[in-house]
């Protein structure tokens, strides 16, 4: 099977052509690929084919095996990959992922993707919707308990369920531990990515994540968005801010008062590529 390692902002997969190469068990494949010892190493397996509704189709699994949703890291690299492999000439693409279709505008130098913006669409803030087992219209700074201690937690859904936690030292957020612990929290039926956010000021803020399926990750496309919704509806930031991640920076953007949608800007980049006989 042929295939190509990419990354965004460290947040790395492996993506494979579907178009020419055919895979029986998708689940299975991830967990082999993903292991970083005995596999490629990555985050978990990204799937490119056809679809009837948009240009592409993302077909995500995280490195347990479990199935996703979106990431928006990955859906960016989806947007190189295509565009410098000869898939599509179009700077403007549509990919479909988890029933939802997402637009990429592709910023081209020299014939290769460098940056990719996408619209995510607008943040679901539903409870049911999310989800949460928890009732009303909103979860905003409300307080759940984990391992025994209270903290203040806005939940937000991308197309995959995120739960945002603000703090004041972010360095002291003892991630291995809280993180398994928020992803089986029983408030959510689906489990959970969970961000821990520092606001330095109301343009930037810094974040750490934990990966529902692949445990804290170097970033998060779709925690970063969620971080910044979060932080817009708790007045902590305005609705263009910076999200200082392990792996770089993104650039994300609500549009609150007109369309809703939210908006993400960062970088795809191509790690190598080869033949996995696993």
């Amino acid at each position: 099977m042929r295939f190509t390692k990419m990354h965004g902002l460290g947040n790395d997969y492996v993506y494979v052509n579907c178009f020419e190469e055919e895979i029986a068990d998708r689940s299975a494949l991830a967990i082999q690929v993903a292991d970083r010892h005995l596999g490629i190493g990555s985050d978990g397996l990204i799937c490119i084919g056809p679809s009837v509704r948009a240009d592409f189709t993302m077909d995500m699994y995280n490195a347990d095996g479990s199935r996703s949703q979106m990431c928006g890291n990955g859906v960016r690299c989806v947007g190189k990959y295509v565009y410098d492999n000869g898939l599509t000439e179009k700077t403007t693409v549509t990919v479909e992922s988890g029933g939802e279709i997402k637009i990429l505008q592709l910023d081209v130098q020299d014939w290769k993707v460098q940056s990719v913006r996408v619209n995510l669409g607008r943040p679901i803030l539903r409870p049911d919707l999310i989800p949460i087992d928890a009732g009303g219209e909103l979860f905003v700074d409300q307080p759940i308990t984990v391992l025994g201690q209270r903290y203040e937690v806005t939940c937000v859904s991308m197309g995959n369920p995120h739960a945002v936690v603000f703090v004041q030292h972010l360095d002291r957020v003892d991630l291995p531990v809280l993180g398994p612990a928020f992803e089986h929290h029983p408030l959510f039926p689906e489990r959970v990515n969970t961000e821990f956010v520092q606001v330095l000021d109301r343009q930037t803020l810094k974040m750490r994540v934990w990966e529902r399926g692949s445990g804290e990750t170097l970033a998060c496309g779709t925690g970063a968005a969620a971080s910044a919704v979060a932080a817009i509806l708790n007045g902590l930031c305005d609705n263009v801010v910076t999200v200082q991640l392990l792996g770089g920076d993104l650039e994300i953007e609500w549009d609150r008062d007109d369309t809703g949608f939210v908006y993400q800007t960062g970088p795809a980049v191509t790690v190598f590529t080869g033949e996995y006989y696993g």
